[in-house]
């Protein structure tokens, strides 16, 4: 999600199943800053998990093959202008626009003020997910070893 100018940006990340959301706090909208949040952010999460990325034809996406190195994930990318190859993320972000208005500086934004925000959005029930949070659900998918606890 780019700010003002198209010169700050917020990094979101989605999971599918769960919808669970994840803010990275990018001091600069380039590659290393992509790469540096990224990776940092990713670290607890089970190899299990971290199956494929999948993103936009932005230009801080310039370090895709360090990247799936770095988190042993493959990156696939979006055919451009089509943002519908990634719903679950357009989705999250327009969420997003409610608390980062465009046209708004999203480098003022501190990175606990971003897991904050993460934190009550991934609390907030949906009606994608039958009136259940991203929380709950992706507690119960760290907790099972079968995903099937997630189908409808």
């Amino acid at each position: 999600m780019t700010g003002a100018h198209n010169q700050s940006a917020i990094g979101t990340l989605v999971e599918r199943q769960t919808r669970m959301v994840r803010l990275l706090h990018l001091p600069f909208r380039d590659g290393d800053s992509l790469h540096a949040a990224l990776t940092a952010r990713m670290r607890d999460l089970p190899a299990a998990l971290l199956r494929s990325i999948t993103w936009d034809q932005g230009s801080e996406m310039a370090r895709h093959t360090t990247i799936a190195r770095s988190l042993g994930a493959p990156v696939y990318f979006c055919d451009s202008r089509s943002p519908w190859q990634r719903g679950s993320n357009e989705d999250a972000n327009r969420l997003l626009r409610d608390y980062f208005p465009k046209g708004t500086d999203l480098a003022i934004h501190s990175p606990e003020h971003l897991l904050a925000l993460e934190n009550e959005l991934n609390s907030r029930p949906r009606v994608n997910l039958q009136d259940r949070c991203p929380t709950e659900l992706f507690t119960a998918l760290l907790e099972s070893q079968n995903p099937s606890v997630l189908r409808r």
